[in-house]
């Protein structure tokens, strides 16, 4: 992986560019991550990721704990209960107090690593895949049966206890092109106890996971992109599994974040993923937290993120440095039948002539569930290019959600993919023409005014 800072704002907000082995052209940044399901988009089929803009949909997230199937640990009441792989098709109990667990959930790590790893298995061999043990949507963290040896996530198949151990192991058998270390992370309400421990074991797992990646000798002259240690003979020790991206936590405790920011930053890692965000924090105080870590990072290296999705909150963390961004509020938004039509374009203003309840819609979304748009034969935003846009009506996506149809997630999530990555796009915009602080005050300002239009309106 190789990323490079291209432009500043006046503030932290960055544009750079991102380049992976296994795509073909590089991503500019900030950039949106696609969230996925063992790999794939949840609702888009692979045959259709053409139709978003390339190459800026090309790198997707995905949660290794939804692949693994094969040793894990299950935990129950506080008691961590061993598995292992039963018969194809037979259940496995665990007492009454536990779910029924399907072994066969997932192909185990070696069945993985044999196909040739997640490229190769999901037949993306253009795309770049971000491997994170959170995913916003289905692999939630649960502190409180988090321990000294391992995280814990609810997961569709129950809470799950993954060691540094297990998480390497399928790692390494997915083969990502970047990935995040194993972290505690804990709610906005943790105390200060807490905090300290979460970052404590957050290095720790660092260390070990970065102890247990494999390693590639490579002989290589000064400079470069990517940061590795260099022995004497002029060897490079570099990653084989991937780009490593160093964890940082410590809740809502701005000493505890700067003591993690500091202490990954000086570990062999090639960019930072910030965890613990989403879980709790208001907006107010989101800005410190995310200055506190920022500000003892190197600058010239990839900064990840999880739990900011509404467009207010991208735009925190692209003013606090922030690259890339995962994409859990799309999905959301595409479950509730919401299709994002808030204006691209930053010399548009939005209309607020219109009453909420009339037509479903809170200026930047339409609900399309909503009865005024049973005969509306006009697409959901007139000059939207997107697959959907071009070849569907309002009416139509309204009679696909009214009788449960799947299409009518699947056209939902295209434009709604398709219009955020044009809102990061203007990010970008706004970065290089070195307007980005007007841009964020000027689209925070329009949400506010519709919010107090809807209270003058009721």
């Amino acid at each position: 992986m190789k990323f490079a800072v291209k432009a500043l704002s006046s503030g932290k907000a960055r544009a750079g560019v991102v380049h992976l082995g296994s795509c073909p052209s590089s991503i500019e940044t900030p950039c949106l991550l696609l969230s996925t399901r063992k790999g794939l988009p949840i609702f888009i089929s692979p045959d259709l990721l053409s139709s978003l803009p390339s190459p800026d949909s090309n790198l997707l997230q995905f949660s290794p704990l939804h692949l693994e199937g094969a040793s894990s640990t299950l935990v129950s009441s506080g008691r961590e209960v061993s598995k292992r792989c039963v018969n194809i098709g037979q259940e496995a109990r665990w007492g009454d107090t536990t779910p029924n667990f399907d072994s066969s959930e997932g192909p185990s790590p070696k069945t993985i690593s044999s196909i040739g790893g997640l490229h190769q298995m999901v037949g993306l061999h253009e795309y770049g895949f971000a491997a994170v043990a959170r995913d916003s949507i289905q692999c939630l963290p649960e502190c409180g049966s988090t321990n000294k040896t391992g995280a814990s996530f609810e997961t569709p198949c129950g809470r799950r206890l993954i060691k540094p151990v297990e998480y390497m192991e399928m790692i390494t058998s997915m083969k990502p092109n970047l990935w995040a270390t194993l972290a505690d992370e804990v709610p906005a309400w943790a105390n200060n106890k807490r905090n300290k421990t979460s970052v404590d074991r957050t290095v720790k797992w660092l260390d070990e996971c970065i102890a247990r990646s494999p390693l590639l000798l490579k002989l290589v002259g000064r400079g470069g992109q990517n940061r590795v240690r260099v022995n004497p003979i002029g060897f490079r020790v570099v990653r084989a599994g991937g780009a490593v991206f160093g964890s940082i936590v410590g809740g809502s405790n701005i000493e505890e974040r700067k003591r993690c920011a500091q202490e990954v930053a000086v570990r062999n890692v090639s960019g930072y993923w910030i965890g613990g965000f989403g879980l709790g924090e208001s907006m107010e105080e989101r800005p410190s937290l995310l200055n506190a870590v920022t500000d003892n990072l190197p600058k010239d290296w990839p900064r990840m993120i999880c739990g900011l999705g509404l467009p207010e909150e991208v735009l925190q963390g692209v003013a606090a440095g922030v690259d890339l961004f995962d994409s859990a509020y799309i999905y959301h938004l595409t479950i509730g039948g919401f299709a994002l039509t808030f204006p691209l374009d930053r010399t548009e203003k939005i209309d607020y002539n219109y009453q909420l309840s009339d037509q479903g819609s809170d200026r930047t979304k339409i609900n399309l569930r909503a009865t005024v748009y049973r005969k509306d034969a006009t697409p959901i935003v007139e000059d939207c290019c997107c697959y959907t846009c071009q070849n569907h009506t309002k009416a139509y996506i309204n009679h696909l959600l009214n009788v449960h149809e799947m299409l009518a997630q699947i056209l939902l999530e295209i434009h709604n993919t398709h219009h955020y990555l044009g809102f990061f796009r203007s990010i970008r915009e706004a970065i290089k023409e070195g307007c980005f602080e007007q841009f964020q005050k000027k689209f925070v300002q329009s949400r506010r005014e519709h919010l107090a239009a809807d209270v003058v309106s009721v």
